[in-house]
């Protein structure tokens, strides 16, 4: 063995071969070492690479963040700009959103209907808008304005004979939509009849509500609104902060965190919002119509809702608090109520407008307001508010 080896290394002295070995090996883990190398470089890459798709899917998250924030203060200026400017603005403010909210909805029907170029159905809704709003404000106009009906001849005619005149204008639209039937497609066109007086009755009629709490004084249309606003804000900043759990499939970016931290969060901020407002005139005092001047008022002696009454706290609140008593409005009270149902409930009237987009395979109800959709988007869950609280103030406060 050693005599083939020396006649293989031709006579080579034996630090050579090692030498000659050790540059082999060298070679070889030379080869290894750039092999290693050239991986950590490449998953060095791919790691940058989904980092950067991180940060921009993360930039993107931050984006739409920022424009419903923006939008969101934008628009809540604008209410509080509204509530100073007094009862004839937030009158008026509350018709313009019905009407469009009213269009949102239509036109959705309207691209189903229009497909089988059938007539009158968008005329014939924006007529119907118009019956129902001359029945409701009617009713309206002689409840609050009475004084100013009775000084005016025409309309003390409109007023006594208003409910005959709304039917028979609700009529000649019956008769108008009969007229237009087209055979062959009778089912569609009273699918979409029936869509016109839905839409009217969740539309329309709460909207006369918001107007009729309204008239109970400011305070029972600022706060509600409001409430619904802070649990949407909250409902959202917590869902996106803290977020996990899913809460419902029609709406797959509602979380339980998201709820569960609005519902504390609305309860109290409405409490702190009503105990501010109850210090005030302005905002506690139904809207009346002064004949005289032509003109809204808000002067009145306060009811016991809003005046600071004393209430003595459970024992348990007594040994945690140090307190035996403490001094509250009542409606700071029943803000509670209405903060509870509007963070547990209201929600609610988001969901169903959600499962109302799923089925018609869209995303919002119009491009109104970027980031937010349309005006339908921010509105569904005011309608079901203002029921309750027409409710709420038949039922426990008068």
């Amino acid at each position: 063995v050693l005599q083939r080896e020396k006649e293989r290394t031709g006579g080579m002295k034996g630090d050579e071969i090692f030498r000659e070995e050790d540059s082999d090996g060298g070679r070889g883990n030379e080869t290894q070492n750039v092999f290693s190398d050239l991986l950590y470089i490449l998953l060095l890459i791919l790691y940058n690479i989904l980092l950067i798709l991180v940060l921009i899917s993360n930039l993107h998250r931050w984006k739409n963040y920022w424009i419903r924030g923006v939008l969101s203060l934008a628009m809540i200026s604008g209410f509080f700009l509204i509530i100073y400017m007094g009862p004839i603005a937030l009158i008026l403010v509350v018709m313009s959103v019905q009407i469009k909210c009213f269009q949102e909805i239509i036109t959705i029907g309207y691209r189903v209907y229009h497909s089988y170029d059938l007539p009158w159905f968008r005329t014939l809704s924006w007529y119907f808008l118009i019956c129902v709003n001359y029945f409701f404000y009617g009713e309206t106009v002689a409840d609050y304005f009475g004084a100013l009906v009775q000084r005016e001849e025409p309309l003390q005619f409109l007023a006594r004979y208003h409910r005959f005149i709304s039917f028979a204008l609700y009529l000649a639209g019956f008769c108008m939509f009969v007229l237009s039937l087209v055979k062959k497609h009778y089912r569609l066109q009273f699918y979409m009849f029936a869509w016109t007086h839905v839409t009217l009755l969740i539309v329309v009629t709460q909207s006369h509500l918001v107007i009729q709490n309204l008239f109970e004084g400011m305070i029972w249309f600022i706060v509600p609104i409001s409430i619904v606003i802070c649990n949407d804000i909250m409902a959202y900043l917590f869902g996106f902060f803290f977020g996990r759990t899913p809460l419902i499939k029609l709406s797959p970016k509602k979380t339980w965190e998201g709820f569960i931290g609005g519902f504390f969060a609305t309860v109290v901020f409405g409490f702190i919002l009503a105990y501010l407002l109850s210090q005030f005139q302005c905002f506690v005092c139904p809207v009346g119509f002064n004949s005289e001047s032509n003109s809204f008022t808000v002067e009145c002696e306060p009811s016991d809702i809003f005046v600071m009454q004393e209430y003595t706290l459970p024992t348990v609140l007594q040994n945690t608090l140090t307190w035996k008593t403490v001094n509250l409005y009542p409606f700071a009270i029943h803000s509670i109520f209405l903060s509870s149902f509007g963070s547990l409930i209201g929600p609610f009237g988001g969901f169903f407008a959600s499962g109302f987009k799923r089925a018609f395979k869209i995303k919002d109800f119009a491009n109104t307001i970027p980031g937010h959709g349309g005006i339908m988007d921010r509105f569904d869950c005011q309608y079901l508010m203002a029921t309750f609280t027409h409710v709420y103030i038949a039922s426990f406060v008068r």
